[in-house]
């Protein structure tokens, strides 16, 4: 009996040490941690529990058959975070670098398979050469395994994919049907097609940072949600982040304990909005100032900055906010920002967590390039997300809400719940100067006239009451109490049901 524990604890140290000392080494010298490391220090101490460990590949061409690690180079499991049930896959680079296997994906796919089947979220993490080329078909039909368990988790548990070293190829397209993509700067990249081949193709140069890169993929195509320093970083925030969401689909986002009053007033609100209707100010203040304890977790930093997304907690629950931004393009809407809230607002209503909407848009930003590119049906995926969206919805409009973009930022028309608007807001089809240069165009020749004129269409339009006469305002508050009225509006809006005409999906202007 003595020697086959003797044999278990040698085989599974023989596993827990991956390709060896040695490439564990090289991984440290780059910064890297290594695959077990990761997944210790994302996981709550002692709580990972390892599938799989002994699995080994079954390729016996290329001299394979004389190299068959254990774990082949995926490690896979269960355990907590803060208490809560979550499964990870974490990539070994230095097992064949990482690359993905038929019996690699296998141990990705039971892993999925587990997590929709028990609603609990799932992590993946990211780093890895690619398909093993000497499995040939059997490793591309492993991605497409991977790929297709992607598809059927998404909308019932959360996916998150940390990229935390290479991912190239055809293994891209696993991490972008996730719902969050988070990277590290310098030792993570993603694309479809190397530096080399793009140099041999196009004539372009360019280097892996350049092509695919954090900063890349957070500041330009929108691919990732997040860049981080380091491991230690991502691991950390990657918890922070799986503390808002719901486990799956069939759960109400968490309740966490608080200590911030839900009436609390703050008068600084009062004289957020300047008096000059085209000074900016940050919305992202206004967010702070209404979250629990001004903790505001958010997603695409980088990216479309003329639109906020993420998440606070309001009375502890998970609050999703989406805000214009006035601090860049006045807050106008484009196709990136457009693009970008609807897959949060669809992430959000896909997971039961409510939606905070902070309004003070001008409109739809206008030019050649945006419509040449599509702006009416990329503006058309958020008029479709928010009104597809059957969660509770708040909104509350700060300063403008001029034409189309007052409609698609959660107005009552998309069966907004509750509507309020601060006394500084503005709800028109445009702007006064605009409006009158249009109804008064044979009196542009008079200064006094048109001055009088616009004066005059500021004074009946340029406030919130004549949408709030019509009921499409509910109310007007002061900027100082508003986060005890969104805390009492969602408070109200618990039990909320709503539902949808059956269909087998829709069909979102994609």
């Amino acid at each position: 009996m003595h020697d086959i524990l003797q044999e278990l604890a040698d085989r599974r140290a023989a596993a827990r040490m991956g390709g060896g000392e040695r490439r564990i080494a090289a991984q440290h010298a780059k910064g890297k941690l290594s695959a077990r490391e990761r997944v210790e220090l994302l996981l709550d101490d002692g709580s990972f529990e390892e599938f799989d460990t002994f699995v080994a590949h079954r390729c016996t061409d290329f001299g394979m058959d004389d190299s068959r690690p254990w774990g082949d180079g995926v490690v896979t499991g269960w355990g907590t975070v803060n208490g809560r049930l979550v499964y990870v896959f974490s990539q070994d680079f230095t097992v064949f670098g990482g690359s993905l296997s038929e019996t690699h994906a296998n141990k990705i796919c039971k892993i999925m398979d587990m997590a929709i089947q028990n609603g609990a979220p799932i992590i993946g993490i990211n780093d890895s050469g690619g398909a093993r080329i000497q499995e040939g078909v059997m490793s591309l039909a492993g991605y497409a395994e991977v790929f297709q368990r992607n598809i059927l988790g998404s909308g019932v548990v959360p996916q998150i994919s940390l990229i935390m070293g290479p991912c190239a190829g055809g293994a891209v397209y696993s991490p972008a049907m996730t719902d969050f993509i988070f990277m590290v700067r310098d030792s993570s990249y993603m694309f479809v097609t190397g530096p080399d081949v793009v140099k041999t193709v196009t004539n372009e140069v360019v280097t892996a940072e350049e092509l695919g890169g954090a900063h890349t993929h957070t500041t330009k195509s929108s691919v990732a949600d997040a860049a981080f320093e380091d491991d230690l970083e991502l691991l950390a925030e990657t918890r922070r982040l799986i503390d808002f969401l719901p486990a799956s689909n069939r759960e109400k986002p968490p309740v966490r304990p608080f200590f911030d009053d839900p009436a609390r007033v703050e008068p600084s609100l009062d004289t957020l909005v300047p008096d000059n209707p085209n000074q900016p100010y940050d919305m992202k203040e206004l967010i702070l100032k209404i979250a629990d304890e001004g903790d505001f977790f958010e997603i695409q930093e980088g990216f479309a900055r003329n639109i906020i997304t993420g998440f606070i907690r309001l009375e502890g629950s998970t609050v999703g906010v989406v805000a214009n931004q006035p601090m860049v393009l006045a807050g106008c809407l484009d196709i990136d920002s457009a693009r970008k809230a609807a897959r949060f607002v669809r992430f959000c209503d896909a997971f039961e967590i409510p939606i905070l909407t902070l309004v003070d848009v001008p409109g739809f930003l206008p030019g050649t390039a945006q419509e040449y590119d599509g702006i009416i049906k990329h503006g058309a995926k958020l008029l479709f997300a928010y009104g597809e969206a059957t969660v509770p919805k708040v909104t509350v409009i700060t300063r403008k809400a001029y034409g189309g973009a007052y409609v698609v930022m959660a107005s009552k028309h998309l069966r907004g719940d509750f509507n309020y608007a601060w006394p500084t807001s503005e709800i028109a089809v445009m702007g006064a100067k605009g409006a009158v240069e249009i109804l008064y165009r044979s009196e542009l020749d008079d200064a006094d006239k048109i001055a009088a004129r616009t004066s005059d269409y500021e004074d009946r339009f340029a406030n919130p009451f004549v949408a709030a006469e019509h009921g499409f305002i509910d109310e007007v508050i002061m900027p100082q109490s508003t986060r005890r009225r969104v805390c009492r509006a969602f408070a109200s809006l618990r039990n909320k049901k709503l539902s949808n005409p059956w269909k087998k999906h829709d069909n979102i202007p994609l």
